[in-house]
């Protein structure tokens, strides 16, 4: 099967391995030629405290007719970060017309985890994501973003299997196409649970959880996910390797001193 094209729309932090520093040395390790568009410059990981970011939105506005002159088109398009409701109606402008030649939309809604929304997004980012996966193949929020997504009430303890089908349903009427959504407890369980419109069956996979924190580890799910989506893998079978290559990855760096750079990916490429 010949390599897919893959752009990724997503914001590039100076220091730390997340968003496009995680995603780009994955895919383009699995032999997808990938290439990038910045949705914001970050100095560094949110996780450090302070940060500044540069939205981009100006300049992207100016590459896409750029793009369409050259006859640049891709295969599949990844969308994470999106720094305002105006950028997403850019790139979500630019996300349907590839996928009317064709082209795989892949959306990743970063707002928050664990109940709240990260530093530095505003509550007009889910007005922003609810543009976005509009457009969307497959979108893959974690339960937090789930709950924003769908004013649905967060609950730290999860929710039942039932509720989990509920929330995927609520998304999938959203989007129209396929959803997981991660880390979220079920019967107390931690899970990814999905649901494929390609065959209508939903499923929901266990995990077990390391108590640590690394920024990164959801761009290095979507990357791992995408690369073997693109390969022919069901949806089940791709998310089962993504959930397998977070985990390896967090348990061989659970020592390490500074978490909020990320997991020095360079070093495990050939683990994933």
């Amino acid at each position: 099967m010949s390599k897919k094209q893959v752009l990724l729309i997503n914001d590039i932090a100076g220091y730390g391995k997340v968003a496009t520093a995680a995603m780009l040395p994955i895919l383009s390790y699995m032999g997808h030629p990938t290439y990038n568009l910045p949705t914001a410059l970050v100095s560094n990981t949110l996780d450090y405290g302070k940060f500044n970011i540069l939205d981009t939105t100006d300049y992207m506005e100016g590459v896409f007719p750029v793009w369409k002159e050259l006859g640049f088109r891709f295969d599949a398009i990844a969308t994470g970060f999106i720094a305002s409701t105006r950028q997403a109606k850019i790139v979500s402008t630019f996300c349907r017309e590839q996928a009317a030649n064709g082209t795989i939309i892949y959306v990743d809604p970063i707002m928050g985890d664990e109940g709240k929304l990260y530093n530095g997004v505003t509550k007009e980012a889910i007005h922003s994501m609810r543009e976005m996966i509009g457009v969307a193949d497959l979108i893959f929020p974690n339960y937090t973003e789930a709950c924003y997504l769908t004013s649905t009430t967060y609950c730290a303890d999860g929710v039942n299997e039932t509720e989990s089908k509920r929330l995927l349903d609520a998304l999938h009427d959203m989007c129209g196409k396929s959803v997981l959504i991660t880390s979220i407890p079920v019967d107390g369980h931690p899970s990814v649970v999905g649901y494929n419109h390609l065959d209508n069956g939903y499923f929901m996979l266990r995990y077990t959880e390391i108590p640590v924190h690394f920024p990164g580890t959801g761009d290095i799910f979507s990357a791992v996910l995408i690369g073997h989506l693109l390969e022919g893998d069901s949806l089940r079978e791709a998310t089962q390797v993504a959930m397998n290559a977070v985990f390896n990855l967090i348990d061989a760096n659970k020592e390490n001193a500074d978490k909020n750079r990320g997991i020095p990916l360079e070093n495990f490429l050939n683990t994933i």
